[in-house]
């Protein structure tokens, strides 16, 4: 018997007649099959099938998967809704972990593969196996890695030909006809005025315009409901930043605060001699400057003049203060020097410094309990207070291209929102605290400032001069 099976086997694979799947022999059913061998199975049930794996995707992989681990669409306008946008982005990113996970798995191969070749000197097939195999996965690296450069650069992008007017394939277009993608949120107006950056915008209680100042060194009142010019005024030098309080508007320039009250229409100055005014913050009766030379400037209001009176100055940055922030009564300061600095606001002593950035800090913002801050060194950083006292990063999430600016906000149903401006000429927004991308904002430059209004409203403005009205839904 032994001889007569390794017989049907040779048989079987020199004629390549393979029994038919699932296909019993009639005749052996009936007792009579003459046929040796027969191409037919002689059971009266196919033989038991080991499992394959399929390379084959399920016709509904929700099937074959536990019910956690479905995607669902965060961005859904309504239950049951899914952005096609998102999906699609949600689909690549899916496709470029996948990759990811490709290019790490066959470069582990390759270091085993490294590992077993034989001593130098000693060459037998077993090695040229080996090399060839080596080779093999080194090539298998260098096409999924190439993949993944082209799963990068075909991302969803705005047409560039689309905000110049001069793309010619209309809704055939590959890229993006739109200043924004995502939901929630939708674009009101679009101001235009400024003939440089945008780098103050402020909201006065005491009054119905909004105000904005730039590097072209205008100072202009919006009409909010019709979405005009209705004043400017030309200062001294390029503004620096905006920041109001009550009646007042406070304007940074170069070597002073300019000051305006809204209700008498009075205005005065304070002399601040270390440069461009960077940044400013307003805590009950102070004032807070970052300068240009790294010093922080401190005014106290004089309760009978009703005018802020120099209080206090301090110096321990090593370059310019681009933004300050006040939280959990502590004084934030991010600068060029690439550090953080913790202040006590009642003495304006120095608490501590914050290292980890490799660039320019330009925006810090306090949320709940802990500290952010954007950098041009690609990160946003995110800081919190560990139970010694100190300040340390918690989590880090790397970018692309530099962090610009950063602004919170929270949504109809009180849910956190971050706003963030990156080098690329975007605004993302993330629903917090799991990083979850809502939408994007697109604009003609890099968006510098992004200031929050009331209702759900909030505006960017960008390097061109331009400022765009948006409001959550």
């Amino acid at each position: 018997m032994e001889v007569k099976t390794a017989r049907d086997a040779s048989v079987f694979h020199r004629l390549n007649v393979l029994p038919a799947k699932n296909q019993v022999c009639r005749f052996w059913l009936q007792g009579r099959c003459n046929r040796n061998p027969c191409k037919f199975i002689h059971r009266e049930s196919p033989p038991p099938q080991t499992e394959q794996p399929s390379f084959a995707p399920p016709h509904d992989i929700r099937q074959k998967q536990p019910r956690s681990m479905i995607w669902k669409n965060p961005v859904s306008k309504k239950k049951g809704h899914v952005d096609q946008s998102t999906l699609e982005k949600a689909l690549k990113n899916y496709r470029k972990s996948s990759l990811t996970e490709q290019v790490s798995h066959t470069q582990a191969q390759l270091k085993v593969e490294k590992n077993l070749v034989s001593k130098k000197g000693h060459v037998d097939q077993s090695t040229v196996l080996k090399n060839s195999r080596k080779s093999s996965l080194t090539e298998q690296v260098n096409q999924t890695q190439a993949q993944l450069k082209v799963e990068k650069s075909s991302q969803l992008l705005q047409c560039k030909h689309w905000v110049t007017g001069d793309c010619v394939h209309g809704d055939k277009c590959k890229h993006l006809h739109s200043w924004f993608c995502g939901s929630g949120f939708t674009m009101l107006a679009k101001l235009e005025g400024h003939k440089e950056a945008v780098t103050g915008i402020s909201l006065p209680s005491a009054s119905n315009k909004l105000f904005s100042g730039g590097k072209d060194r205008m100072v202009r009142a919006w009409d909010c409901s019709s979405g005009q010019c209705a004043a400017s005024v030309v200062t001294d030098s390029e503004v620096g930043c905006l920041v109001s309080e009550g009646p007042l508007l406070f304007v940074g320039l170069q070597n002073a605060v300019k000051a305006w009250n809204l209700e008498n229409n009075t205005e005065f100055s304070l002399n601040a001699p270390c440069g461009l005014v960077c940044s400013m913050v307003v805590n009950d009766d102070k004032l807070i400057a970052g300068m240009e030379d790294g010093s922080i400037l401190v005014w106290k209001q004089n309760s009978e003049t009703k005018i802020p009176e120099p209080a206090a100055m301090v110096r321990e940055h090593n370059g310019a203060i681009c933004s300050l922030v006040i939280g959990a009564n502590r004084l934030y300061s991010g600068s060029k020097d690439c550090t953080i600095k913790a202040w006590d606001l009642q003495n304006m002593q120095c608490l501590q410094t914050l290292t980890g950035h490799t660039n320019t800090v330009k925006s810090v913002l306090c949320w709940e309990s802990y500290l952010m801050s954007a950098s041009l060194d690609n990160t946003l950083k995110v800081w919190a207070t560990t139970e010694s006292g100190t300040i340390e990063v918690v989590h880090e999430i790397k970018e692309d291209h530099g962090v610009i600016t950063l602004c919170g906000i929270h949504d109809a149903e009180a849910r956190p929102i971050l706003l963030c401006s990156f080098g690329d000429n975007t605004v993302r927004l993330y629903d917090l605290p799991n990083f979850t991308e809502k939408g994007i904002i697109f604009s003609k430059r890099e968006v510098e400032l992004i200031k929050i209004g009331i209702e759900g409203l909030f505006f960017t403005g960008d390097a061109t001069g331009e400022i765009s009205v948006w409001k959550l839904l």
